[in-house]
């Protein structure tokens, strides 16, 4: 073979090698394209207004096209479930909030945990607000109380569903009230504001994105301190029945996400919760900004995890 000839293969085989890298690197490269962002619950939620919030300042961050998937149904935990089989591989996230990953675990037998996921980033951490329905008899919390004093079943209450961190607030009210009223389960917020608008039920629990949308009135704050966009609205620790709770929400992904890929997400999951378009979409919602990275966001969800085991045994809702 010619020296000519043998240089020439030599060119051919530099530049298959240089090819092949430069592809192996573009495919390495994160992320490539449109990523889903799987919402446990139906829209028109919380959690479906608040990762609709969230969706445009994280695309903007990744560079990459985020479009939301729905799941709802029984409490949160179909739509975890899915994304717990998922492939970890950075295109299919979620934006859960705490009950499914805390508190369903323990009520229902389920194919997922706490610890079944890769945690990016808190989101929010929105406080609950006890709302009343469209044309329900009373227009307070103690109007309420004494209609489910009435008689049996007499308050008719919806939840997002069975052991949801609404129906966990409002069994405890009622518990501490010593009352007790009929509860209706829904497959999210959206169709129980949905009813409460139409008069099929007289209260609920959700967050102020739920009432500040619908028009709905608020009748009480699950907090120790009025909020500054409900000032007129009391506490329930200022109406002699202290029950405090928040619906916290962020991004996970399925166990198993490369570190490299995990960290991308986090970066611009803190890009999308600090910037101004967020916040003042959140602050439509009556919603609050809180970014924690993912290691404390996994952190407190695994405290609360412990927490809330104990307080469903004490309730009689968790599961034996």
């Amino acid at each position: 073979m010619s020296r000519i000839a043998k240089a020439g293969r030599c060119l051919a085989a530099l530049a298959a090698a240089l090819g092949l890298t430069a592809g192996a690197t573009a495919q390495e490269a994160y992320p490539s394209r449109t990523i889903q962002m799987v919402v446990p619950y139906p829209p028109g939620g919380n959690t479906d207004l608040m990762a609709r919030a969230l969706q445009t300042e994280l695309s903007k961050a990744l560079s990459q096209t985020v479009v939301i998937v729905n799941r709802g149904g029984a409490a949160g935990a179909i739509g975890d479930a899915e994304l717990a089989r998922a492939r970890p591989d950075g295109y299919t996230i979620g934006l859960s909030p705490n009950n499914p990953l805390t508190a369903q675990p323990h009520l229902q037998q389920l194919s997922y945990g706490v610890d079944s996921f890769r945690y990016i980033c808190l989101v929010y951490d929105n406080p609950q607000v006890l709302v009343g329905g469209r044309n329900a008899p009373f227009n307070d919390m103690a109007g309420m109380l004494k209609t489910a004093r009435s008689g049996e079943e007499a308050l008719v209450f919806g939840t997002p569903g069975q052991g949801s961190t609404q129906h966990i607030l409002l069994a405890a009210l009622l518990r501490l009230a010593k009352t007790d009223g009929l509860h209706v389960p829904f497959t999210g917020a959206g169709p129980m504001a949905q009813a409460a608008m139409g008069g099929q039920i007289m209260a609920f629990v959700e967050s102020p994105s739920i009432p500040a949308a619908t028009g709905l009135p608020v009748l009480a704050v699950f907090g120790a301190n009025r909020l500054a966009n409900l000032p007129q609205v009391p506490t329930t620790q200022e109406l002699g029945l202290p029950v405090l709770g928040t619906s916290a929400g962020g991004l996970v992904a399925p166990a198993g996400l490369p570190d490299a890929a995990a960290r991308v997400l986090e970066q611009a999951c803190e890009t999308a919760v600090k910037s101004d378009g967020f916040r003042v979409a959140a602050e439509r919602l009556n919603s609050v900004p809180a970014f924690l990275s993912g290691r404390a966001f996994q952190e407190r969800f695994q405290a609360e995890s412990r927490d809330t085991q104990r307080l469903l045994q004490e309730l009689g809702l968790g599961r034996q």
